[in-house]
C-alpha cells in the first residue's frame, strides 16, 4: 500500500478552537441491507464493530463504523489495515448483496477542538450540535459543501471530499478567528 498523505499536510490552526487537519485514515463505504445476519457477523469480524442504528456511531478501539444511511455505513480504521478489513467483509458478507469500497483517499478529515469547538460548527453549519450526542453523528453542510461530523473526545471529527480540503480548513480557520466567538 502506498504511503498515504493528507490533503494539506497535516496543517493546524490555533483559534479559540484548535483546528487540524489529521489521518490519514483508512474508510471503506460498505452499502448493505441492515437487516442481514451477515452484516452483523461481517462488521465483528472487521474489528468487533456492531451495526450502528440511525445516526449513530459505534467505536471499537482504533476503529468506528457509522450510519450513513438506510442501507450505507463508513468504516473508519488504520489506513494500513483497509485492504485486509475489505478482504474480511468480503469473506463475511460472501454472495450477499454488498459494495464494500475503499474511499480513503477521495476524504479529507479535520478535528475541531477546544471547549468552544461547537461555535465555530455553529457559524457554518445547520446541524442543531446541542442536540448531537456522543455516539451521534450528522450527515449535513459546511457552508456550500457536505460533510459528516460527529462529537469526539473533547471536540468534533469532520469529513469532507477531499477536492475541497482546502475550502474547509479556510472556513474552520475563518470561524475560530480569536475575538470572533459567538458567546
Amino acid at each position: 500500500m502506498p504511503d498515504p498523505v493528507t490533503p494539506l499536510g497535516h496543517e493546524t490552526f490555533d483559534g479559540f478552537a484548535r483546528i487540524r487537519e489529521i489521518g490519514p485514515l483508512g474508510m471503506i463505504t460498505l452499502r448493505a441491507a441492515p437487516d442481514r445476519p451477515e452484516l452483523a457477523a461481517a462488521l465483528a469480524a472487521a474489528g468487533g464493530l456492531p451495526v450502528p442504528g440511525l445516526r449513530r456511531i459505534a467505536r471499537a478501539g482504533d476503529r468506528a463504523v457509522a450510519w450513513m444511511g438506510p442501507d450505507e455505513f463508513l468504516l473508519i480504521l488504520p489506513h494500513a489495515q483497509v485492504p485486509a478489513t475489505l478482504a474480511t467483509l468480503a469473506a463475511a458478507l460472501g454472495a450477499v448483496p454488498h459494495l464494500a469500497a475503499d474511499v480513503s483517499d477521495a476524504r479529507a478529515v479535520f478535528a475541531i477542538e477546544g471547549a468552544r469547538a461547537d461555535q465555530v460548527l455553529a457559524k457554518l453549519t445547520p446541524a442543531d450540535l446541542e442536540a448531537l450526542g456522543p455516539d451521534e453523528m450528522r450527515r449535513t453542510r459546511l457552508a456550500q459543501v457536505a460533510c459528516a461530523l460527529w462529537r469526539q473526545d473533547d471536540g468534533f471529527r469532520l469529513v469532507a471530499f477531499r477536492s475541497v480540503a482546502r475550502y474547509v480548513m479556510d472556513l474552520l480557520i475563518h470561524a475560530a478567528q480569536p475575538g470572533s466567538e459567538l458567546r
